[in-house]
């Protein structure tokens, strides 16, 4: 079943069980995913359906970081109950020490040996970890590795 399914099926159970949070978020996702369908004029893969979840739940945890500093507690949490609910979707989240073997088995395979490398490490990355770990603290890892 594709990720689009599973969200469709959740958003059925969610309208039963009148789960107000979840649907919302789920028809937000679902809306998501939609929008560039229409925009590209073709169906979605789960890949690219786990890179706009993946990217929906970045957005939400900037504007927890941006609700929390403006005092606007009430607002966070409602931020993160939905990163909750879309993290369900998601692949399971690789460990520390996962994504460190996988830095630096695609720095051998792409042969890395300077920053003018990076771009490589991470394309050769990003397919491997997409959805389950934050490419941003991937690139600070690389860039330590490749000093």
């Amino acid at each position: 079943m594709s990720l689009v399914d599973q969200l469709k099926d959740q958003m059925k159970d969610a309208m039963r069980a009148k789960e107000k949070l979840r649907l919302g978020t789920i028809r937000m996702a679902l809306a998501a995913v939609k929008q560039i369908e229409v925009d590209t004029r073709e169906t979605l893969t789960d890949d690219q359906a786990i890179a706009v979840l993946t990217k929906m739940v970045k957005q939400r945890r900037d504007s927890i970081a941006q609700y929390s500093a403006a005092g606007r507690d009430e607002l966070a949490a409602i931020e993160a109950d939905e990163i909750k609910v879309l993290e369900n979707f998601l692949p399971q989240p690789l460990s520390e020490e996962e994504v460190v073997q996988l830095v630096d088995a695609s720095i051998v395979e792409v042969g890395a040996s300077s920053m003018a490398d990076m771009g490589k490490v991470m394309s050769a990355l990003k397919p491997k970890v997409l959805g389950r770990a934050d490419m941003a603290a991937i690139g600070v890892m690389i860039r330590a590795k490749l000093k």
